[in-house]
């Protein structure tokens, strides 16, 4: 019989913007502080943590520390036992998720009691590229690349062209999207004022190039000035039929971690447990459908678990784009013009990634703690949150508070 799994503890970091207050924090310092902050707020013993998993997309954001092995360098400098096993992992921004399920997987196989999962990505740390320089360059100029513009695969459509035509081909307009994006930045000013994301986010201190001490506890990108005639006015983006820098998120910073726990070793250690994984579903598809996954992902979680769409009292979608949020729920809603409204009614209510941010290799496991302290001020029930990754590639994890 294999174990259940509970989550019982999450934070993040606040999130920072491209180049903005966390731009000079190693990513593997940040991790570490969040590990070290994510145990003392659970309660338990830093030997009494059986394995770290993080995820990151961009592992040569820590090589001015050496080497991008991050869980492994977070979790010493965190404090943990050096006997601690880990893995660092890149599934695109799926990274975190895949994390989470490694943990969740290990654990029910009986191979770990106390697992820490999660990412970090510090985007502002991504070096520009100066190619065959190792090997000297005889005569002529050479060219200095930046591997995040534009966001996308060499071989393959920029990201924002995918979701922009998927979004066209599922009948969604730009103006829906930017719409959508309105309302995002709308859902996480009022969940701010709310006092919403207290539960979830844990302040860091550092020092900043004058030595001054830095208190960051509020997340740094969302704009709360936002309108939709400032939307409607952007060009958009790589060539994309609808997306633009308004309807998309940030390249950010910042990371997320959640402790998973067995059921035997929750009541052995007499912790409270804050959620139950349920299940947690990976799907794929032609690499164009981006904006498609995450429905498919939560459709293929909720089969294996026997429930329905109508069990979830609330969704996460990460907001890769508005277009991944919109084509999504129109699938989950099996394109029934009710249905899909109820759908959208439970999807991210606090706002998503459009407002607070997207460190790739964090906001899967955002979405998940997001979700859970949600639910837990609804009193219970199910969720799911999803998020799709590059070249379609697709995660839900379900949840049961």
């Amino acid at each position: 019989m294999t174990e259940k799994v509970y989550i019982a503890g999450a934070l993040r970091t606040p999130f920072g913007s491209f180049g903005g207050a966390l731009k000079d924090i190693e990513v593997e310092a940040l991790a570490a502080t969040l590990i070290k902050g994510l145990v003392e707020h659970s309660k338990i013993r830093p030997d009494e943590v059986d394995a770290v998993h993080l995820g990151c997309c961009v592992m040569f954001e820590c090589k001015d520390t050496g080497g991008p092995v991050i869980a492994r360098q977070a979790l010493l400098k965190a404090g943990l036992p050096a006997g601690v096993i880990s893995s660092t992992l890149d599934k695109a921004c799926c990274s975190a998720t895949e994390a989470i399920r490694i943990a969740y997987n290990s654990i029910r196989l009986g191979e770990a009691d106390i697992a820490i999962a999660g990412g970090v990505e510090v985007m502002s740390k991504i070096p520009h590229i100066a190619r065959n320089l190792r090997w000297g360059k005889k005569l002529g100029h050479f060219q200095v690349e930046d591997p995040v513009f534009p966001v996308g695969y060499k071989d393959y459509n920029p990201v924002a062209v995918d979701a922009g035509e998927v979004a066209v081909e599922y009948g969604i307009s730009r103006e829906e999207q930017d719409l959508w994006a309105y309302t995002s930045q709308q859902r996480y000013q009022a969940a701010a004022r709310e006092g919403k994301f207290k539960d979830e986010i844990m302040p860091i201190e550092f020092r900043d190039k004058k030595q001054n001490v830095v208190v960051f506890d509020k997340d740094e990108f969302p704009r709360p000035e936002t309108m939709l005639e400032g939307l409607a006015k952007l060009p958009t983006i790589y060539g994309s039929p609808t997306v633009t820098a308004g309807n998309a998120p940030g390249l950010n910073d910042g990371a997320a971690a959640l402790l998973l726990v067995s059921e035997r070793k929750l009541k052995e250690l007499g912790l409270e447990p804050l959620a139950e994984v349920i299940t947690i579903a990976c799907v794929a598809d032609s690499p164009q459908y981006i904006a498609k996954v995450p429905a498919l992902a939560i459709n293929k979680a909720l089969q294996t678990a026997k429930l329905s769409i109508d069990d979830l009292k609330r969704i996460e979608i990460n907001e890769a784009f508005a277009a991944v949020a919109l084509v999504s729920s129109k699938i989950l809603g099996d394109f029934m013009e009710e249905k899909v409204q109820t759908v959208r009614e439970k999807l991210n209510v606090n706002g998503g990634a459009i407002a607070l941010g997207h460190p790739v290799g964090a906001s899967g496991a955002r979405i998940v703690m997001t979700l859970m302290y949600e639910l837990r001020r609804l009193g219970g029930g199910y969720g799911a949150a999803a998020i799709c990754g590059g070249l379609a590639q697709g995660d839900a994890v379900l949840i049961r508070v």
